[in-house]
This record gives structure tokens, sequence and C-alpha cells, in this order.
């Protein structure tokens, strides 16, 4: 199933560029089936897209995320994506 996973940063710039790497090295190092993934030009957040077997393996990867462990992440939503 392809997931989608938008996620928008909270407040704390200094924080997010010392955890960005980790973040990007994370998701690049899982090499999940068609990912896609990167910031929002304006650096408030990204778009991740990828294949997974199931919602809750995509929820636990999103839980596993840098961002999210470190508690950066104000507001997101991982849905599965139709594409047609």
């Amino acid at each position: 199933m392809r997931c989608s996973y938008i996620y928008f940063m909270r407040k704390n710039p200094d924080r997010v560029s010392a955890v960005a790497p980790e973040h990007a090295a994370y998701w690049r190092g899982l090499e999940l089936r068609e990912y896609l993934g990167g910031p929002f030009a304006d650096r408030s957040g990204g778009l991740i897209s990828f294949e997974t077997d199931s919602h809750d393996d995509a929820a636990q990867l999103v839980a596993d995320d840098p961002f999210v462990r470190e508690g950066l992440v104000e507001r997101s939503w991982l849905k599965q994506w139709k594409v047609e």
C-alpha cells in the first residue's frame, strides 16, 4: 500500500536543524519501496511517500522518525494514498 506522511514542525529552528540530518538518514536508510521525500521549500515541514505492507507498519516507521522521537513535529497526517 502507498502511504503519504505529511508533517509540520514546531518553531524550534536550531533543534530542527540539528536533528534534520538524522531524520533524512533514517528515512533513506530504510530503503522503502517507492520512497520519495523531502522538506517543503519554506522548511515548515515535509512530505514523505512510500510503499509498505500495512498502516500499522507505516505508523511504526513514523513513530521511529527522529523528528517525532525528539518532539519536533507539531502536527502530522499519515494516510493511505490511492494513486490512480
